[in-house]
């Protein structure tokens, strides 16, 4: 098996939901060590890796917004929803030994740096796990937006988001057992058949910089580092043409 990565550099994206494991809320601690421990796999075949959480298992805006709350207000409770994340997922990372950065959009000094692309950069030479949270620092855009945006700035060669399932279906597999999964996609199809991978900005973003998405089931052990050699099941969206 080799353990040669096909990234040197690259940025996991979850979602707040891939923290709960099995409760309907909150953090499931075994699940966020588990996801950490993966981490720790991928950061010792000498893979740089920064990290975008949602905070939908805390608080989401979209959700706050419809029922009545000012939809900035609640995107910026969202926001410091995905900080409590981005700590916990750090206090888990520490706890196997992996030197960790939290930086947030939203200054809040006394728990985390400030987002600064340079010491981000110079963080993640240095072998350390940065993980970003309040996402842009802007209402109305998600922590997907956020994560196309920070792989970008960070001149990652992939962005890795970490799913429920193992790759991309033509609809959820867990209620359509007769879903197609796709092995390669474009990002022109994954826009054209609305296929909810991220939203539209972020594969856009992606797309414009030339970033690879490969998704993966973040619950699978192993998947990531697996997904990091090529290995395993995934789906990869590049642009047409692009081996």
């Amino acid at each position: 098996m080799s353990q040669v990565p096909v990234y040197k550099r690259v940025l996991l994206k979850l979602s707040g939901e891939a923290l709960m494991g099995d409760r309907e809320y909150g953090l499931d601690t075994e699940t966020v060590a588990a996801i950490a421990r993966d981490i720790g796999c991928v950061v010792a075949m000498g893979v740089q890796v920064c990290i975008v959480i949602g905070g939908g298992n805390i608080f989401r805006g979209v959700s706050g917004a419809s029922k009545g709350m000012d939809r900035a207000q609640a995107d910026y409770m969202g926001m410091l929803a995905t900080v409590m994340n981005a700590l916990a997922m750090q206090n888990a990372l520490e706890r196997e030994k992996i030197s960790t950065r939290v930086q947030s959009a939203i200054p809040m000094a006394s728990v985390c740096e400030p987002y600064i692309r340079r010491r981000a950069e110079r963080h993640m030479e240095k072998g350390r796990v940065v993980i970003f949270g309040a996402g842009t620092g802007n209402p109305f855009f998600t922590t997907d937006t956020a994560a196309a945006l920070r792989a970008a700035e960070m001149g990652c060669d992939a962005l890795l988001k970490g799913t429920q399932v193992d790759g991309v279906y033509s609809a959820d597999p867990r209620k359509v057992p007769n879903a197609e999964r796709y092995e390669e996609l474009t990002y022109h199809k994954v826009l054209a058949a609305d296929l909810q991978v991220m939203d539209a900005a972020a594969i856009s973003l992606a797309r414009e910089n030339k970033l690879p998405i490969v998704v993966f089931n973040i619950h699978a052990v192993g998947a990531f580092a697996q997904a990091m050699r090529g290995e395993g099941r995934f789906t990869r969206i590049i642009e047409a043409g692009n081996g």
